[in-house]
């Protein structure tokens, strides 16, 4: 499996697929998370 960082997140956003959106806004969600406590 490929690293999803943020770039390639929102390009996976626009894919046909569910769970490759869904697994790309849950990536994104986390780094946002991260960058909130630090």
């Amino acid at each position: 499996m490929e690293k999803l960082d943020q770039a390639s997140s929102y390009r996976k956003l626009k894919s046909p697929n569910i769970k490759t959106r869904k697994r790309a806004l849950k990536a994104l969600h986390d780094v946002k998370r991260q960058k909130g406590t630090k």
